[in-house]
């Protein structure tokens, strides 16, 4: 049976301490990344919702880079929006930045009530790159 790791990014925000869960998971060649969120590194949230969202992927981005994997290796995508129909335009533009060309990663958008003070998160699955053969 595969040990699960706990991965953190080297800047860790507060939000991992307070809610008491890891930034990522890796077991296997896998790595189940929680829902990042655009927080700063007191844990409190980005208040312009596009530099929310370009927030939350740098931390998405960082906590990729700690297991190992970058933007390329994602395998599934699921983001939260507390209200899609105003902000789906900002997300795409943001999107667009990250995923410049195909192939894109799939996608779930899923609007949600309450994000804990937040407007958007996004939660992933990747698989570890294999380098002189192990993940």
């Amino acid at each position: 049976m595969t040990k699960a790791t706990a991965v953190f990014p080297e800047t860790r925000h507060a939000l991992y301490e307070a809610h008491g869960y890891s930034a990522a998971i890796r077991s296997g060649d896998l790595l189940f990344v929680s829902g990042q969120v655009g927080s700063r590194a007191d844990g409190s949230p980005e208040p312009d919702f596009v530099e929310q969202v370009r927030r939350a992927f740098s931390n998405l981005k960082a906590t990729l880079a700690a297991g190992g994997c970058t933007f390329d290796d994602l395998v599934d995508v699921t983001t939260f929006h507390t209200n899609p129909e105003q902000q789906i335009a900002a997300v795409m533009t943001v999107k667009n930045e990250v995923f410049p060309k195909p192939p894109y990663p799939n996608w779930t958008a899923v609007g949600v009530t309450w994000l804990a003070g937040f407007d958007f998160e996004i939660k992933v699955i990747a698989r570890i790159p294999v380098a002189n053969g192990r993940p």
